[in-house]
Formats: C-alpha cells, structure tokens, sequence
C-alpha cells in the first residue's frame, strides 16, 4: 500500500503545554495512525497520551505475523490499558492516567480500527464522509463532555473496533474532540474535499474555537495514494504435534531436543547452529496458549540489545517458533555446583541484571522469572560475562497478576495476586544474588503452590565469610518482605553496589536494638544496669540508716 499522511497538534495554552498526542508512520507496506487525548489532570494526562502513542507505535512495528491487524491492534490496546490503569494505582493510589485513543491501520486494501472515548475517526471518498468511531460518551447534549470510557479508566476495556475497504483516493481522518467540537461534519467534508492537511484542519478549529470550546486539537489525515490486495502480514502458521531429528521447518533442520525440552530444539541453518522454539502443542487448540507464545515472540524479537540471545523468526516463515542464537555456554545454575561467585563476579553479575532489567523497563517490560536456569555464564578474556534466557514470562510492568515464575524467587506480594513491578523483580534479583554468594536461598527452597512465610533471611555472611557487610546490607533490603522496606528501583540498588562506602547497615523494621547495634545495645544495658544497681545500694544504705 502507498499512503501520504500529516499529522499536527496545537496547544490550547502554550504554557500548559500539549496534552494532546498524535503519529502516522508507514511500517512494511502497512501505514498506522494514531490519536491520544489526555484527561485529567495536565502531567498525567500527558503523560498517559505519550505513553500510548510511543507504546503502539513502538508494538506496530513489532507485531506478530500470526496476528491480524485486528488481532495486534486489540491485544496492544488491551495492554496498554491494564499498563495505565495499574500504573495509576500503584504511582497515585487512585485512577489518575488517562487518555482516549483512535487508532487506524492501514495494509492492503483494508482498514482496520479501534477507538476509546471521544477522539473520532472518518472515512472520506467521492465527497461522502463517514464517522468509523463511536464517541463513548453519556447521553445528552449537557452530558456530552463526560467519557463513559477512557484509556486507563478501568482494568480492562472495551473498545470499539471497525473495518471497512478502503481505495486509492480515499482520506482517513483521525481527530481529538478539540476538533470535533467546533467544526461539525459538514466543516470537515469540505476540507478534505480541498485535501487540506492536519495542520490547516486543526487552524480552522482553533480559529472557530470560542473560550468555552478551546482545547487542545489534533488531527491525523491519510491519502491512500494505492492499495495492494494481495498484501497481508498474517497468515496461519502450522503448529507441528510431534517433532524428530531430521525434520526441517522454515529451512531449519532439528538435531536433538535442547536441554531435554521437546519443543525447544538444537537445529542446523546450513553450517549455523541455532536452537528452535516451537509453540507447545496445547496452542493447537487453545488460543489462550497460542496468544502467550505469539506474545513471547513479540517480546524477544523486538528486544534487541546484548543483554539477551540473539533471537529471531525464520524469514518467510510458515511454522509458529522463533529461532535462537546457539551458545557454547553452562547456565548459572550448572555453574554454581562447583560453588559459589566470587564477590566481585556476584556483583558483576547483579550489575548486569540491573542493566537488562532497566532495559526491558524502556519497553514497560519485567523478565517475571529471574533465576540462575535463565542466565547463561560465558568466559571472555579470564572474566565471566552473562547473557538472559527464556522471556516465556516476560510481561508489562504492573500488570501481570498471576504466580507466574518460580516460587524460590517470587516477592511475597505476588503470592497474593500483585502485579510485576520493579520492586517485585529487585525481590529475585536479591534472590539470585543471594544463592550466587552462598549457594542458598534466603528463605529456603519454596515449592509450587505453596504459600510460604517471610521470616528473617539468613544474611549471606553467616554461609560465606567472604561477603562484606556492605554487600550484606545490599542483599538482605533486596529481599525485605516488606515492599515498602525494599528498594523501590533498580537505579537504587545499582547505586549501592557501584558506592559500598556509601551503603547503610539495613536491618528490618521490627528488628531488636541488639541486632541493629550490639555495641549500643550492651551500652544501654550496662547503664541500666549500673542504674540498678545504684538504686538497690540506695536502698541498701537507707535500711541501715533507718536502723
């Protein structure tokens, strides 16, 4: 498909800055375009709108293949909406980010869209103009201002979801309601029956605009120039029942199961080896499972940087797996059988970790199941380096709310239903850190489907004198019960372990004055007791004087 596209926003208030957020881009011969209108309050609502616009441009050009724009269109609005709503919990306590959204993609000769709230989306051809969206707003003309559903507003969403066929010549309009509210639908069908572009629809608004209808306006116009019907990303992939040494799929020809997983496979590319994921067999028919493995390889292959494997989808592919990188290389787990880290290898790798994990936060990403089985150990010039394995349970921040993960290393909240965040993966962070050092966990082993209780953690100097207390402290807040106790990011425990002169002995709340300062503890009660003995002596001599 061939497009042109303009978008524009303008302020009501430059001092108040835009609230208002929009984007077109064409991406692999399909084009996206998108609106956000923040509500609320001005820095969330802002904030919630940029959120959304990056977030969806940033997935568009990720999307699966075995997803159908309608598909990749509702599952990252589905997303993006427990992401806000979450967010707003856990940041305000309250629902505080949000935003409408319109939103339009363009491949072949169809478009597919969704909106939420009142931004609005129309068709233009021949000189008719047809509205696509439907304003989710209450009834009445008083009432009209008050969204019914918003982006954020609640756990999930609804939204409306529309396609029609679409031809060379026609305009698509996206637009906020600061557009909508001063020029009606005959205003707009006479501008784009001039072809006008996004900034000189939103300049006649704001010139018809009156001091009670000036608000922030966008708007988003699309000239489909021509359309390909032939064109289309998805298509059906097989998901093979039984795999066997010897088959080839997408050009790849399977050698043996890879570390006796039999959908993971060690494979042959020519004289490459890779390893093969293949989607497990349950995703034949559930399409719950074929989601979750869509949505792995979603995650994996848009994550490029060195923190993880190289990973990809087999070009012209017509399995449902992705490949990966093959390496030489013993996972942590293997590697601590001969023991434990050495002190400054342990921090080399937290300080790795930190890094990965800060890097999947740019994506509103948590890796879900940090442990020493997904962390590869590499030699490298006498030093040891480290890459991350196995995003089945990558998820977005703030809204993965099952026990998913494994139990030793999951943050106490999680058993009871809380959501990935950065204070629950610094939680297995410490976890992993901990068993690095000691070769234990802090808690002991926690088996599945238990629910366990968080006492005092064994301090990793009790199992290994080598650690400092310093790197103690570091170890033991990372795994507080507490959240709240707990560091709250990982630039905070990343700091520490770059400054250890800097790093406070930690102790928990409800810890005893003798655990937290043994010297002032036997001061106090050497003065207690010098007190004591002073009043008995008192009292001794009063006796004798009475006499």
């Amino acid at each position: 498909m061939k497009a042109a596209a303009t978008h524009f926003a303008l302020a009501a208030s430059e001092p108040d800055g835009c609230q208002d957020v929009c984007d077109a881009l064409p991406w692999r011969g399909a084009w996206l375009g998108v609106v956000a209108d923040g509500v609320g309050r001005a820095d969330n609502a802002g904030e919630a709108a940029r959120k959304v616009v990056a977030s969806l441009v940033e997935n568009f050009k990720a999307r699966p293949a075995a997803w159908s724009l309608r598909k990749a269109l509702e599952e990252f609005t589905r997303l993006l909406n427990r992401t806000l709503f979450q967010e707003s919990l856990a940041r305000h306590e309250r629902v505080e980010m949000l935003t409408t959204l319109a939103v339009v993609a363009l491949e072949g000769e169809r478009l597919t869209g969704l909106n939420v709230g009142d931004s609005r989306v129309y068709h233009f051809r021949a000189g008719q103009l047809t509205r696509l969206s439907h304003d989710h707003v209450e009834a009445g003309a008083q009432l009209q201002h008050v969204l019914t559903r918003a982006m954020g507003m609640t756990a999930d969403v609804s939204p409306h979801v529309f396609e029609t066929a679409v031809a060379a010549g026609d305009l698509i309009l996206l637009c906020s309601d600061g557009v909508t509210n001063t020029l009606a639908d005959p205003d707009l069908a006479a501008l784009l029956a001039r072809r006008s572009s996004a900034r000189t629809i939103v300049a006649a608004a704001r010139e018809k605009a009156t001091d009670e209808t000036l608000d922030d306006a966008s708007a988003v116009v699309m000239e489909i120039l021509e359309t390909n019907p032939n064109e289309s990303a998805s298509h059906e992939l097989e998901i093979p029942d039984t795999l066997a040494a010897g088959q080839t799929f997408d050009g790849c020809t399977l050698v043996r199961p890879f570390n006796q997983n039999e959908r993971t496979w060690l494979a042959t590319r020519g004289a490459e080896k890779l390893v093969l994921k293949f989607a497990p067999r349950e995703a034949r028919h559930s399409e719950a499972h074929r989601n979750q493995f869509v949505q792995e390889i979603w995650s994996l292959t848009r994550l490029q940087a060195d923190y993880f494997i190289r990973a990809f989808v087999p070009e012209n592919n017509r399995t449902l797996c992705y490949g990966m990188e093959y390496l030489e290389a013993p996972t942590l787990k293997d590697f601590l059988r001969a023991g434990p880290l050495a002190v400054a290898d342990a921090v080399a790798l937290t300080k790795f970790l930190l890094n990965a994990c800060q890097f999947l936060l740019r994506f509103d990403l948590a890796h879900g199941d940090l442990k020493p089985e997904n962390i590869l150990v590499l030699r490298e010039h006498g030093a040891l380096r480290f890459k991350l394995i196995d995003f089945g349970s990558v998820g977005e921040v703030f809204t993965v709310t099952s026990r998913a993960g494994t139990p030793s290393y999951l943050a106490p909240e999680r058993f009871g239903g809380a959501p990935l965040t950065e204070g629950t993966e610094v939680f297995a962070l410490g976890v992993v850190l901990h068993e690095a050092l000691t070769g234990a966990f802090p808690y002991g082993e926690i088996e599945p489907f238990q629910t366990p209780a968080f006492r005092a953690a064994k301090r990793p100097s009790q199992l290994n004198p080598n650690v400092p207390p310093w790197l103690d402290a570091v170890v033991l807040r990372a795994v507080a019960p507490r959240p709240e106790e707990r560091y709250q990011a990982f630039s905070e425990m990343k700091f520490d372990l770059e400054n250890p002169t800097k790093v406070q002995p930690w102790f928990p709340r409800d810890a005893s004055l003798l655990e937290r300062s043994p010297l002032r503890f036997y001061k106090v009660g050497f003065f207690l007791l010098l007190a004591t003995n002073l009043y008995l002596l008192f009292r001794l001599l009063a006796c004798h004087a009475g006499q």
